[in-house]
């Protein structure tokens, strides 16, 4: 997986490197190396990530509910 594709995956799925980090357990100063490209993603990790961003691709949240406030 390129930095860009792990980036993009990131994007899709609505996530922060931050909130990668949090759902791994890991460094944030991890991700952020896989992000510029200084590490390698892990195979596991990349289909992890490709899996969710596929999901969110094809599962947009619902409009239905853009534009409502919480509790209506």
């Amino acid at each position: 997986m390129t930095p860009e594709r792990f980036s993009e995956c990131l994007l899709h799925i609505r996530w922060t490197p931050i909130n990668i980090a949090s759902a791994l357990q890991c460094e944030l100063s991890w991700i952020e190396s896989l992000e510029a490209g200084n590490e390698e993603v892990p195979t596991g990790l990349a289909v992890w990530l490709e899996t969710l961003a596929a999901a969110h691709e094809s599962s947009p949240p619902p409009a239905i509910y853009r534009g409502k406030r919480s509790g209506q």
